[in-house]
């Protein structure tokens, strides 16, 4: 079995200010051909699949590059391009092949390309011919367009959000493509669209029963794979929203009829599925009245893994006038006041101005007077095996709150971003973080509360302020009924 395998991705904002450039991907991830490190990576674990099969079955696996930008603005034309033809040529050199294994996010957009991804995946098959199966993992928040569909023949999203479950979609992409070209089975796909923008974390009820029981029917029945996009929604694209996506041993009229089941199911629980949302006083009222353990409260709406900047203050300006301490909040994306820290020294003692950079959604930038309690040079945190980078990071004390400054705009995803900062959790009343869901994995199980706030920010939580012009109508919660 001769497989082709490569990566790209990253999640767009195209309501971001932020371009992504080729910049964007190679300090953040890129791997050339046979540079992929020995682990897994978010994006990059049916590569990771084909290389245990290497071992294990004697595939000969031909790896591609792979790249990964931090979510932000529309992709540069060039950068996208580029990163696209490097790939294709890589697979027109390794040709001819047996199967392919790609690795993508599946909400990347770049100027000119409201869908790289299809875009990417039609070229893929235009050189392998109609013969060759291919298969795509995706992330969640993706959009389940039809060219992407029509170019391939399985495509899998990770079912977890947090996103703690790659591998494992991974290694089942990679099961249902072999037995397709041993002939074994014959996929086919059934789509569903929901007509809704939403967010859906798999930590809490009721989305935890819901993927509980659609991974409870794969291997039944026929069915190959059931997995749900969630939709990214700070995309304004045509093909944005949540979709149902069923996949079936040749079993089209029965996997149609299961796909509708289940986004209706899903529709129904709409207004479920979300956690509260909090005014920041509210979160803070329930944080300071708890005191028995840590309260984690989510600042979402700046979170840097939807493309946000992650230096918004207003959080942590409302703490300072409340006089709130023995609380940690992290991370503030801001290379110029982490080199100043650098500069003073741990223990330093000094005035600095941070955060609130970027933007009028930033706030205003912080201006007080710091002690520097921990530098770290090339500082990083683990998430589900993988790692994390955030550059040089500095953990400051302002006022008795303890904040995490980074040179790698990266979001709260585990402990590490405190602990490795020397920052200890077990001190403190409340952590905030600049995160929607992937830090519950690891802050989940230590809090004795998780609370979500809905400040001010670059991705706000309510979808009916977002400036839309190219989505598509009706759909829920811009228009109360789609379905009429």
């Amino acid at each position: 079995m001769k497989c082709f395998t490569a990566s790209l991705g990253t999640e767009t904002n195209t309501f971001s200010p932020m371009p992504t450039s080729l910049r964007s991907f190679t300090e953040n991830f890129y791997a050339r051909p046979g540079e992929h490190p020995d682990r897994p990576t978010n994006c990059t674990s049916p590569l990771w699949a084909a290389r245990k099969r290497a071992q294990t079955k004697g595939w000969t696996v031909v790896e591609g590059s792979c790249s990964f930008a931090q979510p932000a603005g529309t992709t540069v034309r060039r950068a996208y391009e580029e990163l696209r033809d490097e790939i294709l040529e890589q697979l027109k050199a390794a040709m001819p092949v047996d199967i392919v294994l790609m690795g993508l996010h599946g909400a990347m957009v770049a100027d000119g390309y409201d869908d790289c991804e299809g875009d990417l995946l039609a070229r893929i098959r235009a050189i392998v011919g109609p013969g060759v199966p291919i298969g795509c993992e995706l992330d969640p928040h993706c959009h389940l367009t039809q060219q992407r569909l029509e170019a391939t023949d399985v495509i899998i999203t990770y079912k977890e959000f947090p996103h703690t479950d790659f591998v494992e979609r991974g290694e089942e992409l990679a099961d249902i493509i072999e037995a397709m070209a041993l002939g074994k089975v014959k996929p086919v796909s059934s789509v569903f669209d929901c007509r809704m923008i939403n967010s859906f974390p798999t930590s809490r009820q009721p989305m935890r029963g819901f993927v509980d029981r659609i991974m409870a029917m794969e291997g039944k029945d026929g069915i190959l794979s059931i997995s749900v996009a969630h939709c990214f929604p700070y995309a304004d694209v045509p093909e944005m929203g949540t979709k149902v996506l069923v996949v079936t041993d040749d079993r089209k009229e029965f996997g149609d009829a299961l796909a509708e089941k289940l986004g209706r199911e899903l529709w129904d629980l709409r207004d479920e599925v979300r956690p509260p949302f909090l005014t920041i006083d509210e979160a803070l009222d329930r944080g300071v009245a708890r005191n028995q353990g840590l309260v984690v409260i989510a600042d979402p709406s700046d979170n840097p893994g939807g493309g946000a900047p992650s230096d918004s203050t207003f959080v942590l300006k409302r703490m300072m006038e409340r006089g709130i301490t023995d609380a940690a909040i992290g991370g503030f994306w801001d290379p110029v006041a982490v080199r100043l820290c650098f500069d003073a020294g741990e223990g330093a003692r000094f005035n600095l101005r941070f955060g609130g950079k970027i933007g009028p959604t930033s706030g205003d930038p912080i201006d007080a007077m710091v002690t520097v309690t921990k530098l770290v040079p090339d500082a990083r945190m683990d998430y589900c095996g993988t790692v994390v980078f955030l550059g040089d990071a500095a953990a400051i004390d302002v006022d008795g709150i303890s904040v995490v400054l980074i040179t790698n705009r990266q979001q709260c995803k585990s402990r590490g971003m405190f602990t490795n900062l020397g920052i200890d959790l077990a001190t403190k009343r409340i952590a905030v973080v600049k995160s929607t869901n992937h830090f519950f994995a690891e802050f989940g199980p230590i809090a004795e509360e998780v609370l979500y706030t809905d400040a001010p920010g670059a991705i706000p939580r309510d979808f009916t302020k977002i400036p839309y012009t190219r989505i598509p109508r009706p759909i829920w919660p811009l228009d109360e009924n789609p379905w009429s």
